[in-house]
C-alpha cells in the first residue's frame, strides 16, 4: 500500500503552507509547514485543537468547540504531499501537528522522497516531548522543537511527562525546548523539569501563552524580565503579531 499521512484540512485540502516560522529558535526563518492531525495530549489552550478535539470526545477546551473528524482529517499519499511542497521556493520543512511523532513511518517516507529529489531539504519537527523517535527518525531529522507541557495545559502529569522521551531529547544536540508560560509561577514547574532531565539552559526558550495579540501583550513584559533574570531565551509568537489568530500563515 502507498505510504500516507493523516493531515489536517484547510479549505478542503491538506494543511500545507509557506510562511515564516513564528516560534522558537528558528523564529523568522522561511518554512513550509505540513500539519498532521491526531494528538495524544489535549491542551485546553491549544490553537490547533481541530487536529484532535473531535465530536463525541470528552476533552475540554477554552473555545468550547468540537470538530467533525471527517471534515478535519485527510489521509494523504506521500507523493501528493511531496508535490504540494515542491510548489514553494523553500527547502525548510516544519513537520507539525497535532503530534507528528505519532506518524513516524509516514514522515520518514516523505523525508526520503523529498531528499531523493533534492538533498538540500531540511526537516524540523514540532513535538510535545512525549513520543520517543525511532533511531531512523532521529537520524533523518535536522531539528527537534520540543514543546514540553506544564500543568497549565490541563494534561495530567502522567500523560505529559514521558521520562524515556524527555531524556532522549535532553541529550540530543538537535533538540530545543520551548515552554509555554501562562503565569510567573509556571517558572518553578519548568525548572523542576530542567533539573530532572538536565536540560541545557541555553537550549530552553520561554514563550508567553496567548492566541491573540492582546493576551500575548499582557504576558510579554513580565516573562521577558523572568528570562533576563534567570538566563533563559525568550520566544514570542511572530505569526500572531503579523497575521493574528489565523490558519495557514
Amino acid at each position: 500500500m502507498p505510504a500516507t499521512l493523516k493531515l489536517a484540512v484547510l479549505n478542503g485540502k491538506p494543511e500545507i503552507f509557506h510562511t515564516l516560522q513564528g516560534e522558537g529558535v528558528s523564529m523568522g526563518v522561511p518554512a513550509i509547514f505540513v500539519r498532521s492531525s491526531l494528538c495524544n495530549l489535549h491542551c485546553t489552550w491549544c490553537d490547533t485543537d481541530y487536529t484532535w478535539n473531535w465530536e463525541g470526545t470528552p476533552w475540554p477546551h477554552e473555545n468550547g468547540q468540537k470538530y467533525k473528524k471527517s471534515e478535519y482529517l485527510l489521509e494523504t499519499e506521500i507523493e501528493d504531499v511531496s508535490a504540494e511542497v515542491q510548489q514553494y521556493p523553500c527547502k525548510n520543512l516544519i513537520l507539525t501537528g497535532g503530534e507528528p511523532l505519532l506518524q513516524q513511518a509516514g514522515w520518514l517516507a516523505l523525508i526520503k522522497h523529498l531528499r531523493a529529489i533534492d538533498p538540500a531539504y531540511r526537516f524540523e519537527i514540532e513535538t510535545n516531548g512525549t513520543q520517543l523517535p525511532t533511531p531512523e527518525m532521529a537520524e533523518a531529522l535536522d531539528q527537534f522543537n520540543v514543546s514540553a507541557k506544564l500543568n497549565n495545559s490541563g494534561n495530567d502529569a502522567k500523560l505529559r511527562d514521558n521520562a524515556k522521551a524527555m531524556t532522549f531529547f535532553a541529550q540530543s544536540d538537535k533538540a530545543w525546548f520551548k515552554f509555554v508560560i501562562q503565569d510567573p509561577k509556571d517558572l518553578a514547574e519548568m525548572q523542576k523539569l530542567e533539573k530532572k532531565y538536565s536540560i541545557p539552559r541555553e537550549r530552553i526558550l520561554l514563550m508567553p501563552e496567548g492566541r491573540t495579540e492582546e493576551v500575548l501583550q499582557q504576558h510579554r513584559l513580565w516573562l521577558a524580565k523572568l528570562c533576563c533574570d534567570h538566563g533563559y531565551r525568550f520566544s514570542d509568537r511572530l505569526h500572531i503579531q503579523l497575521w493574528g489568530s489565523k490558519r495557514g500563515v
